[in-house]
């Protein structure tokens, strides 16, 4: 299983869709997603992907953190 569904822009997508439904499905505040630009290559960017890799063998736990860090 994978999360990546696209070619490109998988990341947006998928933050896009998370942060609609957390906001308009469970009345809650979206998800920060590291309060980093997300495109520059920075440290941010480098814990996102750790955190999205691990997401596609199965383990979420780190991207939940990272999501609502």
């Amino acid at each position: 299983m994978s999360i990546h569904c696209f070619p490109n822009g998988n990341g947006r997508h998928s933050r896009l869709m998370a942060d609609v439904i957390i906001e308009k499905i469970y009345n809650k505040p979206v998800f920060s997603w590291g309060a980093a630009d997300l495109s520059a290559h920075n440290d941010v960017r480098t814990t996102y992907l750790r955190s999205v890799k691990l997401a596609d063998q199965g383990s979420i736990e780190s991207l939940i953190t990272f999501a609502r860090s």
